[in-house]
């Protein structure tokens, strides 16, 4: 059985990026509950498509993981289809191993339609419901578990059983949709071996189901008291805020090197890349160093992969950073 420095748990699916050029976003006077809109019954003309293979959050963070220059594979399901054949050997083109990727007989491979507009995008999702079954991946150094379909809270109890048998390895938790749907008593396993935990803001407060409008700062020890032993809470423009039990620091992003084309995968490029960096053995500090640098060069790119950055041009970034791009701590 080979050991790798990092290990992804999670759906994978094509991404078809539509980009619309007549609509148009309506919100509260809070904006904070915007809907997108085109006219309806009729032919509304689109700019272009681009087809994405291989994409998902965890295969984000394994692809994230291969270019930083950790031994990297993922663990997810495909279709015995043309798409799951173009996603494998797209995997395979990143350097992540496939050895854990399973090939359903008679199933489709999931593809989602991105409606891009501006620089954000609408995702239309549609997981197709595999028989999810860990496969024997030994003892690792870390697991990066991330979006997964909503059958697969079975699954979830195998993952905590792997866990619990191997005291050792190292779990990140960036819970999907779904998972934050099964509620943090049903994770309950999960959330107690978790050493790193990424969220928005946003999505704390659903996990924690608070109406609140608290912080990132407040948030973030009651993320911890369900277990993570770090708990690290993006909030897009406004920075990143983490809690390790006894300090919080905050990050401050880095700034654009122009403004951004689409933002589909900047979360799970901050998320991946600060694992990453503490998998190399890195502080908190320097781990939140790393991970605004590669949110900032996906979001000028299409799409969640193309604009992550091998572990060389994350430093050149980082040589030339601002004055005020550091690490503050808080408390």
């Amino acid at each position: 059985m080979k050991n790798f420095d990092f290990v992804a748990i999670g759906d994978t699916v094509t991404d078809a990026f539509i980009r619309l050029q007549d609509a148009s976003v309506h919100c509260n006077v809070n904006h904070e509950e915007c809907t997108l809109s085109m006219r309806f019954g009729d032919k509304v003309p689109y700019q272009s498509v681009d087809v994405i293979r291989a994409v998902g959050n965890a295969a984000n963070a394994a692809v994230s993981a291969s270019r930083l220059g950790l031994s990297t594979a993922l663990v997810t399901n495909l279709g015995d289809d043309q798409n799951g054949a173009e996603c494998l050997a797209t995997l395979k083109q990143n350097g992540i191993a496939t050895d854990f990727v399973t090939t359903n007989a008679g199933k489709e491979t999931n593809y989602h339609y991105v409606l891009w507009y501006e620089d954000d995008r609408t995702i239309l999702v549609k997981h197709q419901e595999y028989d999810y079954k860990l496969p024997d991946v030994g003892p690792q150094k870390w697991i990066y578990l991330s979006s997964l379909a909503q059958n697969t809270l079975p699954y979830h109890k195998e993952i905590a059983t792997y866990l619990k048998a191997n005291p050792d390895t190292k779990l990140a938790f960036q819970p999907g949709t779904f998972q934050m749907k099964f509620g943090t008593g049903e994770l309950s396993d999960i959330y107690t071996h978790t050493e790193v935990f990424f969220c928005n803001v946003e999505e704390a407060r659903r996990i924690l189901g608070i109406t609140e409008d608290l912080t990132a700062m407040d948030l973030a020890p009651k993320i911890a008291k369900l277990g993570p032993k770090v708990v690290v809470i993006t909030d897009g423009p406004k920075g990143a805020h983490v809690f390790d039990g006894t300090d919080t620091w905050f990050m401050p992003t880095y700034p654009d090197t122009k403004p951004p084309l689409e933002r589909t995968g900047a979360g799970d490029a901050f998320a991946s890349t600060f694992t990453v960096a503490l998998a190399l053995g890195m502080s908190i500090p320097q781990a939140l160093c790393w991970g605004p640098i590669n949110s900032m060069s996906v979001v000028q790119q299409v799409g969640a992969q193309r604009g992550l950055l091998t572990k060389a041009e994350l430093e050149e970034f980082l040589k030339t950073a601002p004055e005020s791009y550091k690490p503050q701590l808080l408390s």
